[in-house]
This record gives C-alpha cells, structure tokens and sequence, in this order.
C-alpha cells in the first residue's frame, strides 16, 4: 500500500450505490482504493456510475444483501478472489423508518435492525475472520448521531445504529491485538435519499434551525452535511494519519450534538 495506507489497498464499501456509501466508494477511489462497491440493489449501483476504472483506481460493483450472512460469506470470497485480500471494510448500509414507536411496526423494527445492525454484523464478522490470521486490516461502520442523542419518532432507529456504533467498538477491543484498527463515523443531517425522504425534509433551514417542540438541536455550523464531508472523515480513519486510533466514533455533524 502506499504511504497515505489507502493507495493500493482494496476496500469493500457495503450501501455504495447512493448517498454516503456512493461518495465513500468514490472517495476511496481517488485515493487510490480498489473498490468492491457493494449494494442489494445492482441498478443502483450501475447507475451511480460505480462500475468503472479510472487512471488510478478501479470501482467493482457487487450486488449482495448485508443481512444474510451467507450471501456476505460468499460475497468476501468473491472479492478477495477478484480483487486481491481485503484491507479495509466499510459498513455504510443502512435503512430509516421513522414515527412514534407505539405506530413502530414489527416489521419496521425487524427491518431496521436487519441492515443496520445485523448487516454491520455479518460484513464486520466476515472480514475479520480473514483480516485476523493476516494480522491487518481495518474496519469502519458509518453509524449516527442518533446513536448517542435521543431523536422523538426515530427510537427504532436510534437503537441499531446504537447497536452498531457498540458492536463495532466491542469488535475493536477484541481485533486491536491482531493489529486491527475498528472504529465509527457518525454523520448528523447530511444531504442524502434519506434524508430528502424523511418526512418530507428537504435540506431546508428548518433542519439546520432545530425544532426546539421535539427538543431537537440544529446545526451551529449553520450547514447540512454534504456526502462527501462523512467520506473525508472515513478516509481520515482509514489513512495511516489515524494509524494510533480505534474504538474512536467520530461525530461529522456540524456540532448538532453538541460534543
């Protein structure tokens, strides 16, 4: 690898075919990454332009569902056949459903869990298990603000990115002996599908103003994230820069909670 630790490595991004896993994959690209571009949906994938090689690094698209362990079993496989051993996975999957938790349905619920949670699960289970015996490698799980401060109508939510941003944590105590870095981004409001989708938002200044009837803080930057200020932060993670920090979760949220 060269010597930002990106340039010549190989890196699976899961949720790659929009929003932050779109400008994740590109991100490591540009840095030199060759790139497993991985999302269920493989339209999506081939019409963020993912699937292509550039002067400097090539972005493969590869269709799997994170939560089902063997299609993730499978899917590491592949890619270390095709591309070479993995050395950085990125957990960016992830679904939102928001409302009052006594309208939360169990399928919402399930759901939720599933990709934010199990799907971080089985990605971080499968790369470690070949990252481990290679003594290398690193993993990073783009979590949520939410994880840490209390959203009204987003519990369900809230509670898998809490359960990834905890798994992830626990996963780096236990890989740090292996040299294994594992650590979390938590971006706040950032300018993505889901965001435009959730009830309605838009990116407007009701976003970065709060809503103090919901006891919602806005944003003191005064800004809403674009995808590419959480790729920043993921890429800072995965350089050698950051070579002496994991188990660290990282708040991209323009100060919204308040820490």
């Amino acid at each position: 690898m060269g010597r930002n630790g990106i340039d010549g490595s190989i890196a699976l991004v899961t949720g790659a075919g929009q929003g932050i896993g779109r400008a994740v994959a590109a991100a490591l690209a540009d840095e030199g990454a060759t790139v497993a571009a991985v999302d269920i949906d493989p339209h999506r994938i081939e019409a963020s332009g993912a699937d292509r090689t550039g002067a400097e690094a090539t972005i493969c698209a590869y269709p799997a569902d994170v939560t089902d362990p063997r299609q993730v079993d499978s899917l590491l496989e592949r890619i270390e056949r095709d591309l070479g051993a993995v050395d950085l996975a990125v957990n960016v999957a992830g679904i939102l459903r928001t409302g009052p938790v006594t309208e939360c349905t169990d399928a919402d619920w399930a759901a939720m869990l599933a990709v934010n949670a199990t799907g971080v699960f089985t990605v971080s289970r499968a790369a470690a298990r070949l990252m481990r015996p290679r003594r290398r490698g690193q993993i990073i799980t783009v979590a949520s603000n939410a994880a840490g401060v209390p959203r009204a109508n987003m519990a369900a939510y809230a509670a898998s990115k809490a359960a990834a941003v905890a798994f992830t944590k626990s996963l780096g105590l236990e890989l740090a002996p292996h040299g294994i870095r594992c650590n979390v981004v938590s971006p706040g409001s950032t300018d993505t599908p889901m965001l435009h989708g959730m009830n309605g938002a838009t990116g407007t200044p009701d976003v970065v103003a709060g809503d103090p009837a919901s006891y919602k803080v806005g944003i003191p930057l005064g800004r809403i994230a674009d995808p590419g200020d959480i790729a920043a932060a993921v890429c800072f993670l995965a350089s050698d820069a950051a070579r002496h920090i994991t188990m660290h979760d990282l708040y991209v949220d323009g100060g919204a909670a308040l820490r």
